[in-house]
């Protein structure tokens, strides 16, 4: 770098105006150090890092602004930029004036004048406390969205997400293994489904649901559709409203679903009717033979049209 001392009058009793200003208007602390280490300027984002003020820095050390071992550090740097005649980078943890700790990225290269003599050391100081923050949000987002994968993949029932443009934004075996044929050995060369189109993976009456609450934007919608001679418990929900929205489908075929549904449903008309209650409870406990009978009576009174079936 080199400095024209036509424009800079570092041994004069001031900095010229319109260069002070330019400097003061960088937002990342600067200073200029001789080589004998006495300070030649710094800019305002110094002095309010080190709370230096007003005062003139000019002859002045590192020390008289910043604490000893962190002016040291500084100063040792110098020397290995004097040294190895090339610019270097550090990452330092600098105290500032309100005795709060922030990491550094500092940057220091050789000034020379026109003559190719060494005028002093240049740091310039950035502040990484914000990247830093971002960085150790991001590293979070990642673990909670790698846990939160790990979950989708130890749950049994099938789960599919999808965006606006009906692209799957990831789904687990369970989705792939109820929907069955070819989707299967998909989900095997293509982990989740990514990217898969979802027109092409659900029966029309699920794809539909998945339209009715991307479109509207209401919290979910439930339904119990027959496919495939499985009986499907379909719950699309709005994740992000009219941008992602996520379906979790169980087979009701399957036993344990099948009483898990029925004592919820009965739960819920508790309420109403205790005598209902009693009579699910004999099912359970005394004629489980009849529970599939019960389901399909519990689906069909739903009364869906023909174009509800997939």
């Amino acid at each position: 770098m080199i400095y024209d001392e036509k424009s800079f009058l570092f041994d004069g009793a001031e900095f010229p105006g319109i260069q002070k200003q330019l400097i003061d208007a960088l937002s990342a602390p600067v200073f200029l150090r001789k080589p004998d280490g006495d300070l030649l300027l710094a800019n305002k984002a110094f002095c309010e890092m080190t709370g230096c003020g007003e005062v003139i820095v000019q002859g002045k050390k590192i020390s008289d602004f910043m604490d000893e071992r962190q002016a040291d550090l500084l100063e040792r740097y110098d020397q290995d930029v004097l040294n190895d005649k090339e610019n270097h980078r550090y990452e330092v943890l600098i105290r500032n004036s309100a005795a709060v700790f922030s990491e550094y990225l500092v940057e220091k290269s050789l000034l020379y004048n026109e003559k190719q003599e060494l005028v002093g050391i240049l740091s310039v100081l950035t502040d990484l406390s914000e990247q830093r923050k971002a960085e150790r949000g991001m590293k979070a987002a990642l673990e909670a969205s790698e846990m939160a994968l790990a979950m989708l993949h130890k749950i049994r029932a099938g789960i599919v997400i999808v965006d606006s443009d009906w692209h799957v934004i990831n789904s687990n075996p369970g989705f792939a293994q109820l929907i069955g044929g070819d989707i299967v050995d998909l989900f095997d060369s293509v982990p989740g489904l990514k990217g898969a189109n979802l027109k092409e993976l659900v029966p029309e009456a699920i794809y539909r649901m998945f339209v009715s609450i991307m479109n509207s934007g209401e919290a979910s919608l439930e339904r119990d559709l027959r496919y495939q001679n499985k009986l499907l418990h379909v719950s699309v929900i709005t994740i992000y409203k009219n941008r992602v929205v996520g379906a979790l489908i169980r087979d009701m075929s399957t036993p344990a679903l099948v009483r898990e549904e029925i004592v919820s449903r009965a739960q819920r008309v508790n309420k109403q009717n205790m005598e209902t209650v009693q009579k699910i409870a004999f099912l359970l406990g005394e004629n489980a033979s009849v529970m599939e009978e019960l389901l399909h009576s519990i689906i069909e009174s739903y009364s869906y049209g023909e174009e509800d079936k997939a």
